[in-house]
């Protein structure tokens, strides 16, 4: 079924929970805007962006240190909505967060005065935020675990056996580099276990691409 463009504001969770005023207020609000793959979405520094929805790819939630690490927080996927992008209308948001196209996307934004107007006037919308919010701080709970108490050899398996489920494919079409984003690493230490890895006859290396060969293996060291 193809969508038209006022029918995408339909697929927010809480638009039954909608006035037919704050209906027309989403329907006035929202624009479509595509990114290409590791295009720069959102910086916490720059203007508030609204609320997002994910019609189509997937988006890579991240810190920056001072010194340029990065530490990859968490990922929307197709379906999913975004709110840490209106820290202009959450207080709570007091950290730096920046947001990158992962694949090419497709998203629906809606902006952030109609989002701030909602969530002051419909308690829905704003129980709707807080929840949101509640996972996401959990998911970023659960990345700091994994930083401060896995084992590297643990972390790197967990993310290779999360993206074979993910996709369905044995092949992540990943280099070193992107790689380490995701487990919040160095290049060097992912290329030195995968090393390992593959003496073990865990996976098999490629020029940009690492083929799961025992995922069964893998999954014990998680």
């Amino acid at each position: 079924m193809i969508l038209m463009k006022d029918d995408y504001p339909k697929l927010i969770p809480f638009w039954s929970k909608l006035s037919e005023n704050e209906k027309s207020l989403v329907l006035r609000s929202t624009v479509i805007r595509s990114y290409a793959k590791g295009t720069d979405i959102y910086g916490f520094r720059e203007s508030c962006l609204g609320m997002i929805y994910i019609i189509n790819g997937s988006i890579r939630v991240y810190i920056l240190s001072d010194e340029g690490r990065e530490i990859t927080l968490f990922r929307y996927e197709s379906g999913e909505t975004c709110v840490l992008s209106s820290s202009c209308v959450i207080d709570q948001i007091t950290f730096d967060t920046h947001m990158e196209a992962e694949s090419d996307c497709t998203l629906m934004i809606l902006n952030s005065g109609a989002f701030r107007k909602l969530t002051d006037q419909n308690i829905f919308v704003r129980c709707y935020m807080y929840e949101t919010l509640s996972e996401r701080f959990s998911s970023v709970m659960w990345t700091m675990q994994q930083i401060l108490f896995e084992r590297f050899d643990s972390r790197l398996a967990s993310f290779l056996i999360s993206e074979y489920e993910r996709t369905g494919s044995v092949e992540i079409r990943m280099t070193h580099e992107q790689i380490a984003q995701y487990v919040n690493s160095a290049r060097e230490v992912v290329a030195r276990m995968m090393k390992r890895f593959s003496s073990d006859g865990l996976v098999e290396l490629k020029r940009g691409t690492v083929i799961l060969k025992n995922t069964a293996e893998l999954k014990k060291l998680i």
